[in-house]
């Protein structure tokens, strides 16, 4: 399988919101107050999507896109990959990425938030080297401001190459 990392463009976003509806809610629901889950509907996935392409870079296996992240400064917001290319090494691909690119921002860690009852991406990302930093409020983006959610604070370090 031959995985090809590359900036999204505006054409990605229908693929990069129906991948985030998706992994969302598999990752989510159950995890989050249902407030939250009230204002993610799938509708806002494709606005929040159509908004942040210029944050994305996609992974494409044939003609998919196969998975997506975001990362802005120093924070790996969102890292999804599609129901069907879970288990191929689309998502350690992206979290690679995802470092580097912090890395290039000029920061020497990188940091994401993992609800904290989201027990398979806080495997995925131990086994991938980032260490839990500990419970913390992330402060979700809502319309009126943000919404604290229950989250860990996961970290790794990372270094620039020159």
């Amino acid at each position: 399988m031959t995985v090809t990392l590359r900036p999204a463009v505006p054409a990605d976003s229908d693929a990069i919101a129906s991948i985030w509806h998706l992994g969302w809610a598999d990752g989510h629901h159950g995890h989050v107050p249902d407030e939250l889950v009230a204002i993610r509907t799938k509708e806002s996935f494709w606005t929040r999507a159509a908004d942040r392409i210029g944050d994305a870079t996609v992974a494409v296996v044939g003609d998919d896109i196969a998975g997506f992240v975001m990362v802005v400064d120093d924070e790996v917001e969102q890292v999804y990959v599609s129901r069907d290319h879970r288990g191929s090494g689309v998502a350690g691909i992206l979290l690679t990425e995802s470092e580097r690119q912090v890395a290039a921002n000029g920061h020497g860690e990188a940091w994401l938030a993992v609800a904290t009852g989201n027990a398979r991406a806080r495997r995925f990302y131990e086994r991938c080297g980032w260490t839990d930093g500990g419970p913390f409020d992330y402060p979700a983006s809502v319309e009126r401001g943000t919404l604290p959610i229950p989250c860990h604070r996961y970290v790794k370090a990372v270094t620039s190459v020159s």
